[in-house]
């Protein structure tokens, strides 16, 4: 029970691998609130985990839903212990000079506008319980990726950004780790590998990319959370931990 009587706010966490985490964060002994854009997934998803969680639509991108959000958990808890800034966007993949400025606003105002709004609103929560943030990056925002410049872009942002937080907070005693996934079978990828002409080429590729041997499911991304987020990482701070069966460091083949 490594999260015992901890409180995590988690956004993005009705499905993949947010909904991993939740599940875990749960059976470490944590209350977890789903923030998500849909009501009902969020609230069904909160009631998987059992009695005691809540989930409640949210728009990451919108300062004062967040704010609301944030608002909402502390009166029913009365504490924030974790802020795990999990929801994020992908689309489109497309090169750079083929991305509108409403793809590129999206993919900004999610995937970092949405950290700057969960930090500037629950950091006072942090501080009082010596607690953490955890942002769910990307292995690309490391390496790159062809067609999805905007998105890469985002990662890589978000990775140095981690950095910057845990040097401004660690004087409240507060953590910022990001955890960096490459390929994970979520729903969504599911969805994309199934439409695409050749599916089972698909799943070799995705394979192929992880030096050890296969794409995982999203548990192996809520192991590794769960451990950023608890006591056992007390002195670890401004770490980007690659979770992504060394698809970083060559080609398995």
């Amino acid at each position: 029970m490594r999260l015992k009587d901890k409180l995590v706010f988690l956004t993005g966490g009705s499905t993949g691998i947010g909904f991993h985490c939740a599940a875990a964060y749960a059976r470490e002994g944590a209350k977890v609130v789903i923030v998500a854009l849909d009501e009902a997934e969020s609230s069904a998803a909160a009631r998987k985990l059992g009695d005691g969680h809540i989930g409640f639509a949210c728009n990451i991108a919108k300062d004062a839903e967040v704010k609301a959000a944030i608002e909402r958990t502390l009166a029913a808890y009365g504490r924030i212990d974790v802020i795990h800034n999990n929801a994020g966007v992908a689309s489109p993949s497309k090169p750079l000079h083929e991305t509108s400025d409403a793809e590129w606003d999206l993919l900004m105002d999610v995937n970092l506008r949405g950290v700057l709004h969960t930090t500037r609103h629950g950091l006072d929560a942090l501080r009082t319980s010596k607690g953490n943030i955890l942002n769910t990056s990307s292995l690309v925002g490391v390496i790159g990726q062809s067609l999805h410049a905007a998105y890469t872009a985002t990662k890589g942002a978000l990775n140095t950004l981690t950095k910057s937080m845990a040097l401004d907070y660690a004087p409240y005693g507060v953590r910022v780790n990001a955890v960096c996934p490459a390929g994970v079978w979520t729903p969504m990828l599911r969805q994309w590998a199934s439409e695409q002409p050749d599916p089972a080429g698909i799943n070799r590729y995705l394979d192929d990319i992880h030096p050890l041997g296969y794409c995982p499911e999203g548990d192996v991304i809520a192991d590794a959370s769960v451990f950023l987020v608890s006591d056992e990482a007390r002195f670890v701070t401004g770490h980007i931990m690659h979770v992504s069966g060394g698809a970083e460091i060559g080609y398995r083949r």
